[in-house]
Parts: structure tokens; sequence; C-alpha cells
């Protein structure tokens, strides 16, 4: 799988996971979707995300 697909993915699952968290668990698991949000629109804007630093040194191609 390619880097950006890569990427999607996890930004997907962390976002599904926080809010079935924030449901069974407890209400304030909602503010890790906000944080992935967030840090979405930031990379958007300045082209970095740390998670794509994380993949490239775990040897994910692009």
């Amino acid at each position: 799988m390619k880097l950006h697909a890569m990427l999607r993915l996890i930004a997907g699952v962390f976002i599904l996971i926080s809010l079935a968290l924030s449901h069974w668990v407890h209400p304030n698991w909602v503010y890790l979707s906000i944080v992935i949000g967030l840090n979405l629109i930031q990379s958007a804007f300045t082209l970095w995300c740390p998670m794509i630093s994380i993949l490239q040194k775990l040897g994910v191609e692009e």
C-alpha cells in the first residue's frame, strides 16, 4: 500500500475508534477525533504530517 493511501486508512480507523470509544466508553474520547481533524487541516496548509514522517521512517513507499 502506498504512503498516502495508508495515511488515509490510518486517519479513518483512528476516527472510527475514537467515535466508538466516545459512544461506548466515555464522551470525552470525541476530543481525539477533534485532534485528528485539526491535524488533517494543519497538514493541508503546511504540507507536513507527523504520521507521514513515521510511515516514511518505517519504510512505506511513496
